[in-house]
C-alpha cells in the first residue's frame, strides 16, 4: 500500500466541521467520496486534526493509504478538478508506510482574523470577525505574549472535552496589524477544543479596555473557564500550516 500525505486548504461555511458524521457534509466526508471514487476503493483519510463548522484551513495536512498506481501530480490534478472551490489540494507526495498526519505533528499555527474598519467588505464577512469601534492593538499583543510556553489551558477549553492533560504548550502567539485587519497568530504543540477561539474571545475583551492584559496571567492560573472571554464565532479562524 502507498501513503499520500496531502496538503489541503478549504473554506468551511458550507461544512459541518472536519469530522465524518452521519446525514451531515463534512469536509472529511467529501474528500473521501472523491478519493474513492479516484482510487477504486473506499478511501479513508487522517488528519492533523478536526476543524470546528465554519472553521477554515489555509494548510490542513491528511494523509490516506491506497493501492493505486496515480502518480502524485496526478492525482493532485484530478483532486483539484473535483473539489473546486471549496477545497484546493495544495501538494501530494508519497510518503513512508509509518506516516501519520495526526500523529506525527510537532506543532500547528493558526490564525484568527479580525476587521476593525468601518465596514465590512460583503466578500470578506464570511472569513473576517467585524469588530466595530477599533481594537487596542498594543493591549491585545500583550495580552497575546502572556500566552507562552507552557501552560495549564483549562481556563480556555470547550465545554464537552475529554483529555490526558490541559497542559499545552505555546511557541509563537502574536498581534499583527495588517491593512484594516488585525491577525492573532498562534503555533503550539498542541491544543484543546475552542482555545484558540476562547483566546480570540478573550483578546478582543482586551482589545476594547475590558480587562487588562495582565489579567491573562489571573486566567491562565485560576483554571476557570467562566472567567475568560466569550467564544469568538468560528468564521475568522483558520488553521495556517501543520509542522513535522
Amino acid at each position: 500500500m502507498r501513503n499520500f500525505k496531502i496538503t489541503i486548504s478549504y473554506d468551511g461555511t458550507g461544512f459541518n466541521g472536519w469530522q465524518l458524521q452521519p446525514d451531515v457534509r463534512t469536509v472529511q466526508g467529501v474528500i473521501e467520496d472523491g478519493l474513492s471514487g479516484i482510487f477504486g476503493h473506499r478511501a479513508r483519510v487522517i488528519a492533523s486534526g478536526r476543524t470546528d463548522t465554519g472553521v477554515h484551513a489555509l494548510g490542513q495536512v491528511i494523509n490516506v493509504r491506497t493501492g493505486s498506481s496515480i502518480p502524485c501530480d496526478g492525482l493532485q490534478q484530478t483532486m483539484n478538478s473535483i473539489f473546486t472551490p471549496e477545497i484546493s489540494t495544495i501538494g501530494v507526495e508519497e510518503v513512508g508506510p509509518d506516516f501519520h498526519a495526526r500523529y506525527m505533528a510537532k506543532s500547528k499555527k493558526y490564525v484568527y482574523i479580525f476587521d476593525i474598519s468601518e465596514m465590512v467588505s460583503p466578500f470578506m464577512a464570511r472569513y473576517v470577525l467585524h469588530v466595530r469601534g477599533g481594537l487596542d492593538i498594543r493591549a491585545m499583543r500583550q495580552c497575546a505574549r502572556y500566552l507562552l510556553g507552557e501552560h495549564d489551558f483549562t481556563s480556555f477549553m470547550g465545554a464537552g472535552s475529554s483529555v490526558k492533560t490541559t497542559t499545552r504548550r505555546i511557541v509563537f502567539s502574536d498581534i499583527l496589524d495588517y491593512d484594516g485587519r488585525i491577525l492573532f497568530i498562534i503555533e503550539g504543540t498542541g491544543f484543546l477544543r475552542h482555545m484558540v477561539r476562547n483566546i480570540a474571545g478573550t483578546l478582543i475583551l482586551a482589545g476594547k479596555g475590558k480587562i487588562e492584559p495582565t489579567d491573562m496571567i489571573d486566567i491562565l492560573e485560576k483554571r476557570d473557564r467562566a472567567i475568560a472571554g466569550p467564544t469568538a464565532p468560528p468564521h475568522g479562524l483558520y488553521l495556517a500550516e501543520v509542522y513535522y
